[in-house]
């Protein structure tokens, strides 16, 4: 698979707006002729993505844990489809075959992903870029605390500055380009 972006997302939110926005995503790695590595759930935002770089002709690939195959349903169409036994060998797999990772508007899991990424940058476990797209001011509050954080002196300029957080899709996919993280 060429360049591939890992996206972070929400599997379960109905707002048309983010299933939009998850679809321009999708839009967007399949006309740079990048490969997407999700989730593996064919539902709202993760479906969304798969399914429009898809229809662009980007190679997909979705990891999913057997328990949540039914759960999420499992994106059958996927290009490879891989179904691990827990929720830690779905994130290495993802991590592994990311070239940088973009997290949308997404709950607790998406959080989980994206702070477990963002960590393993920082602690050089990985060069990967990590991008965080704040669509509408969605993570404005997470990120005004992580800057307390910092300024508190629980989190170094370092560690800060390991992810990247913009507002628009331009500016997500300029940050997400190889040799860029």
């Amino acid at each position: 698979m060429s360049y591939s972006i890992c996206v972070y997302c929400s599997a379960g939110t109905t707002d048309p707006e983010l299933i939009g926005l998850a679809a321009r995503v999708g839009t967007e790695i399949a006309r740079r002729g990048w490969g997407l590595v999700s989730g593996g759930g064919h539902v709202s935002m993760m479906g969304a993505v798969a399914t429009a770089a898809r229809a662009g002709g980007a190679h997909t690939l979705g990891v999913i844990p057997k328990h949540l195959v039914h759960r999420e349903v499992a994106d059958v169409d996927s290009d490879e489809l891989l179904v691990t036994d827990t929720m830690r060998q779905r994130k290495q797999l993802m991590e592994q075959r990311a070239d940088a990772f973009l997290a949308l508007p997404g709950g607790i899991g998406t959080l989980e992903e994206l702070f477990e990424t963002w960590t393993g940058g920082y602690l050089g476990e990985h060069a990967k870029p990590v991008v965080v797209l704040d669509a509408g001011g969605f993570y404005e509050g997470l990120f005004r605390w992580i800057d307390d954080l910092h300024e508190r002196g629980f989190m170094t300029r370092q560690a800060r500055e390991r992810v990247t957080v913009v507002r628009d899709l331009r500016a997500a996919f300029t940050a997400l380009e190889p040799n860029r993280g």
